[in-house]
């Protein structure tokens, strides 16, 4: 499901469900009479208190202040009509879907396999596979078949012959042709939960017997076991691959980046060259520094493998290429397998997504049959079954026309389903390509899944009596889905496309926008001073940078670095107290680094144009307009502020 974005944080992070119970309380304030209690906003204070980063926000007149605001966009929105909109409609009930997903699970079988999950993760598999397919609905006859023929590959396997080979041979995996049936390492829930389950439960070195899922039948072949590499923290250096496939600015990089190696290996810091050189704009100003990864979670392989093998002792690789450039990574800490409480919540997602949902959902059905109990008449199902003939088979089946069908065929609490419900069930199935023969037998599997599903129907429909919490979250998103569309249609849309508000906006406060200023210059850096000073002359003599580099550098050492561009004042790859004026910079030292500066331009600080802070200025439009709109609200509707109780509220949490 798509939810809306987030950006009305500060309240669609909370509860604003006004409940029976909120009679019971003061009326803190109204808008056309009607009440806001305060429990609803001493609700809401608390549970944003940590939520809210502007300090502004946590004080409580301001924060009445926003909530009466809010109060009154949802008065309007209501007033407009947005919640009888169908797109409307729909994302909530794509919502409600999505959050009753929750209570549909058995807490018990869920643990379990949450636990399982767990133990599992601790360990790592190395596996290969041969693959038959089979359809998952497929007839017994033709399943048959698959299993017997893996039956014998795998003989053939256990008396010598090797697994790649004939992984090769006969598996259907369309993948077998680059891998040869292998599969390199996983932990738990990166396969399908059966295929999974019999590769951690087949000895290292050992065939599995066939392992049916549905995809078909698998022979797994577990190589290696190891335990869980956990995550590590590193950080690198990266020289981005050319736009275009040249060799001249493929080899460029490629000296770039050994240039930047070299220079690690005679000791300078690792640190301060990712901040001068990194191309990784994201990390350098951190010195190279990326957030913790584990096995699997990047989309370079290579780069996370050499990652895993730093130590210590040698914690900085050499250079390497991945699809994305060249890299030199340093470990900074490894991490061990996460805790079972830290990745509880984890876990327990992921079990919600994959086939041990089936579990789950198979347990909630044994609760369902006891809690409503369902009632069939025998006798008008055996009609039903008559009904179904072969064609269905070839989708040609059509549902008879016969009065007796309309009669109560199930029925369970306050709910009846008629003989024709199960009928143009049946019939809605055939597009589903069931083989299952004879075809009493399919109508008994279509039955049963028919009587489940309306099980699981009527206790989904019925959950707001079943859960007063699932009423609460269901009231909150029907607000803040309102507040969402109202805002779209009044503010950020408007703020998007309405080029002349938008111009006049940022001309008359254009200064608040300013570059700072700025240089186009030409850094060179060394940790040696002769070599600096040696640097300094040429330049002063006009030699280009790439010159001087020939001129110092050699290839068992590299002895300066340049780097040009447009620096803004204050940027980390620009040596501090650069005078603003053309010319070459003295020699200065920063830690163990020397640099001179070569200015060829200076760019003052100015304003920036509508187009280079667009992003900014449209933001800070949103906020202008909106400000204005609420104050046109507060004269639209009667808003009355009960002073007393609010001041009762203020001493209460002052408590």
């Amino acid at each position: 499901m798509k939810l809306k974005p987030f950006i009305l944080l500060l309240f669609l992070c909370t509860q604003f469900a006004v409940f029976a119970q909120n009679k019971a309380n003061d009326i803190l304030f109204t808008i056309d009479n009607t009440p806001y209690y305060t429990n609803e906003f001493l609700r809401v204070y608390n549970k944003n208190l940590d939520l809210v980063k502007d300090e502004s926000q946590k004080d409580l007149t301001q924060y009445l202040e926003l909530f009466v605001g809010y109060k009154l966009k949802i008065t309007k929105a209501n007033k407009l009509g947005l919640q009888n909109g169908e797109a409307y409609k729909n994302e909530l009930a794509s919502y409600r879907t999505q959050l009753s997903k929750n209570y549909l699970t058995d807490s018990k079988v869920t643990n379990e396999l949450v636990v399982e999950g767990y133990e599992r993760s601790k360990k790592e598999i190395k596996a290969a596979h041969i693959l038959l397919l089979v359809d998952e609905n497929a007839a017994p006859a033709d399943t048959l078949v698959a299993f017997n023929k893996a039956k014998e590959i795998r003989d053939r396997a256990l008396k010598g012959e090797d697994f790649a080979q004939l992984a090769t041979e006969f598996s259907q995996d369309p993948s077998v042709k680059e891998n040869k049936g292998d599969l390199g390492y996983f932990s738990s829930f990166r396969m399908v939960y059966a295929f999974e389950s019999a590769a951690f439960k087949t000895a290292k070195g050992a065939i599995s017997n066939p392992v049916r899922t549905r995809f078909g039948y698998h022979l797994i072949k577990v190589e290696d076991v190891r335990d869980n590499r956990g995550e590590v923290t590193v950080a690198h250096i990266m020289i981005l691959n050319p736009k275009e496939d040249k060799p001249e600015e493929k080899a460029a990089a490629k000296t770039k980046i050994d240039d930047i190696y070299q220079k690690l290996q005679q000791g300078e810091k690792f640190e301060e060259l990712a901040k001068q050189f990194s191309e990784d704009k994201s990390s350098s100003s951190r010195g190279g520094v990326l957030t913790r990864f584990g096995s699997g979670q990047l989309s370079a392989e290579e780069f996370e493998n050499t990652a895993f093998t730093l130590t210590p002792q040698n914690p900085i690789s050499a250079p390497i290429q991945t699809r994305f450039g060249w890299h030199i990574i340093k470990l900074i800490e490894k991490h061990p397998l996460k805790s079972f409480d830290e990745m509880k919540v984890e876990l327990e997602n992921k079990v919600g997504k994959d086939d041990r949902s089936r579990l789950i959902t198979n347990s909630l059905n044994d609760k369902l049959q006891k809690k409503y109990t369902p009632k069939r008449d025998v006798k008008l199902y055996a009609q039903l079954v008559k009904a179904v003939t072969d064609d269905f088979y070839e989708s040609k089946w059509e549902v008879p026309v016969n009065k007796a069908f309309a009669a109560k065929l199930i029925t369970f609490d306050k709910k009846i389903i008629s003989g024709d419900d199960f009928l143009g069930y049946v019939k809605d199935q055939q597009k589903a390509g069931i083989k299952t023969k004879p075809i009493a037998a399919l109508v008994d599997q279509l039955y049963k899944q028919f009587s489940e599903e309306q099980l699981t129907k009527y206790y989904t429909d019925n959950l707001e009596q079943e859960f007063p919490e699932f009423a609460t979250v269901m009231e909150e998103y029907r607000d803040g889905l309102l507040l969402f569309d109202l805002m779209e249609k009044e503010i950020w849309e408007k703020s998007k496309t309405d080029t002349l508000g938008l111009n006049s906006f940022y001309e008359t406060r254009k200064f608040n926008y300013m570059w700072k200023n700025r240089l186009d210059a030409l850094v060179i850096s060394s940790t040696s001073a002769d070599v600096i000073k040696k640097a300094q002359k040429l330049l002063k003599k006009g030699v280009s940078a790439e010159k001087i580099k020939e001129t110092l550098n050699s290839k068992e050492k590299v002895l300066v670095m340049t780097n040009s561009g447009i620096f803004e004042e204050g940027t980390d790859a620009l040596p501090k107290n650069v005078p603003f004026q053309v010319g070459i910079t003295e020699i200065t030292k920063e830690g163990e680094y020397y640099f001179i500066t070569k200015v060829n331009k200076i760019l003052p600080e100015t304003t920036k144009t509508l187009s280079e802070c667009k992003g900014k200025a449209i933001n800070d439009y949103q906020q202008f307009l909106e400000q204005k709109w609420v104050d046109d609200l507060k004269a639209e509707f009667a808003v009355k502020i009960n002073q007393d109780v609010f001041d009762a509220v203020k001493n209460q949490l002052k408590k």
